[in-house]
């Protein structure tokens, strides 16, 4: 006789991995032919923008899922966006040197239009992680791949000694908020996308051992003074946590999973953020309402993956494909259980609906699916 948790198990399976390569074939369609990874192609304040952080994360996920000319086009877009603005590197790294460092303002950007350019609207631009995270998904790319990344060398150069000159100022974080403070999963993205970078082909050795002794003290600064309750906070100094931090324990990998402070950043997030599977960013967060995102919810999947716990990580991915849409798109949040209910209403008039779909939620989506077996890459990824 067929146990019935067994059907139901192979019936969840079988959804998930049905919306895992929706996922793929999605985030394959809406790649702007520049290689840039649209952001959302609706969403009033994201349509026609790409950032290195959520891009670099979709390009991780397309590379694990054997997409490797797609993932190689969206670098090949980095690498352009960094090298056409080479001199403005060189002037921000010799003002850091100088004792002077530049104002924000003057600082690398968030996020580009899809040709690479600068918006001219205003944004919350300063934003350190996306290097990071360029640096991580890159070098992890070539080296699953067996690829060399020569191809990206003069850029991967230029971003290491960018995040060399700058890693220890105050910016703005994941969520484009609180730009006074230095934030705990800002400085994990700079760490591992310098550790893992500096392994690069065609690196200067120089560069390569300053790469590896930042990463290195960043980690160190983070264990000393970004810790909270056991567990990694918001930022220096907070005894808040936020759910960007488990990007630094999967699949960045910067915090063992098993680890004490690892095992506690799980922990907390999973008691404080999560809610019958869904997770918010934090817990004062009040966009769209602060609802609960599934990205976020298959980040934490991560986590317990890489943590042992493979019921979590698969109860996280069925969390997350109950958001699917009517066409198979997945939010960027949903209004389940909202922190701040009051003020979903407000941004709605501001924006519009919530993003849908975000590409970054069906990347994470598919990460997750992969590393659980739900779905196993292809040759290509791309068929």
């Amino acid at each position: 006789m067929t146990d019935m948790t067994d059907t139901a198990s192979a019936t969840g399976r079988n959804a998930a991995s049905r919306l895992a390569r929706i996922s793929l074939d999605r985030i394959i369609e809406l790649q702007d032919p520049s290689g840039a990874y649209l952001a959302s192609p609706t969403f009033s304040a994201y349509k026609g923008y790409a950032w290195f952080r959520d891009g670099a994360f979709t390009a991780d996920a397309v590379s694990s899922a054997g997409g490797v000319e797609s993932a190689n086009r969206f670098f090949d877009w980095c690498a352009r966006a960094i090298l056409d603005r080479a001199a403005q590197i060189e002037e921000i790294i010799a003002a850091a040197e100088a004792g002077k460092p530049l104002p924000d303002a003057d600082m690398l950007p968030a996020r580009f239009r899809l040709d690479g350019s600068t918006g001219d609207d205003d944004w919350w631009d300063f934003q350190l992680d996306g290097y990071g995270t360029w640096l991580w998904a890159v070098a992890a790319h070539a080296q699953r791949h067996e690829l060399d990344a020569g191809r990206w060398a003069g850029a991967i150069e230029l971003t290491i000694r960018y995040l060399l000159s700058s890693w220890r100022r105050p910016c703005f974080d994941w969520w484009e908020e609180s730009t006074e403070q230095v934030h705990v999963s800002t400085l994990g993205c700079v760490a591992a996308g310098l550790r893992r970078a500096a392994d690069s082909a065609g690196l200067d050795a120089d560069i390569a051992e300053h790469a590896r002794g930042a990463a290195s003290e960043i980690r160190a600064l983070i264990l000393e003074e970004g810790i909270a309750n056991g567990g990694l906070a918001k930022w220096l100094g907070s005894s808040d946590t936020d759910a960007s931090l488990l990007a630094l324990i999967a699949p960045l990998g910067l915090i063992e999973a098993t680890s004490p402070i690892g095992l506690s950043t799980i922990a907390r997030i999973s008691s404080e953020l999560a809610f019958e599977g869904g997770v918010h960013r934090y817990l004062l967060d009040s966009f769209y309402g602060g609802g609960q995102w599934p990205l976020l919810s298959c980040m934490l999947g991560l986590a317990f993956n890489a943590a042992g716990n493979s019921a979590g990580a698969f109860a996280s991915l069925m969390w997350a494909a109950g958001t699917e849409g009517p066409s198979g798109s997945l939010p960027e949040q949903v209004p389940n259980h909202l922190l701040a209910p009051e003020l979903r209403d407000q941004w709605i008039e501001r924006w519009g609906p919530v993003a849908n779909p975000l590409v970054w939620s069906h990347a994470m989506f598919l990460k997750l699916a992969i590393e659980l077996n739900v779905i196993s890459p292809t040759k290509t990824g791309e068929a």
